[in-house]
């Protein structure tokens, strides 16, 4: 070996330090989970309806109005049936969409302190000629 090549690697020495390089990575902080149920709400709707009564609407049989009585008018037992009809409500339940719902994710960004020990060299000197420093 070349005593001047050892000799110049012995008059220097390499100092260090840590330095801080900071990153960001993503890591999972939470999780949303939409779920839906079904409530039942009461409701009251009104509706109009109609039905039919019967009124029973008596007229005399004058000597004026006799020409629209039937010539075979006679005595007898028979009945009639006269049909009455009234309206009711008729309930559908029908499913309709309301609403979409998304879940949008939004970034925010804001700036956070970091601290940490970061250790390096120094270089202490001994200068032995007799005198302190």
């Amino acid at each position: 070996m070349n005593d001047s090549f050892a000799s110049a690697a012995k008059d220097s020495v390499i100092r260090s330090e840590e330095r801080m390089r900071v990153s960001t990575g993503t890591f999972e902080t939470g999780k949303i989970r939409l779920g839906k149920h079904i409530v039942t709400e009461e409701v009251t709707l009104t509706v109009p309806v109609s039905h039919e009564e019967f009124r029973l609407d008596r007229e005399p049989i004058s000597a004026g109005n006799q020409t629209r009585v039937p010539d075979d008018a006679v005595l007898s037992e028979e009945e009639y049936d006269v049909i009455l009809y009234a309206e009711r409500p008729v309930v559908r339940m029908e499913t309709v969409p309301i609403e979409r719902i998304k879940v949008r994710k939004v970034i925010v960004t804001a700036e956070q302190d970091i601290k940490g020990d970061l250790r390096k060299e120094r270089i202490a000197t001994d200068f032995s000629d007799g005198t302190s420093r």
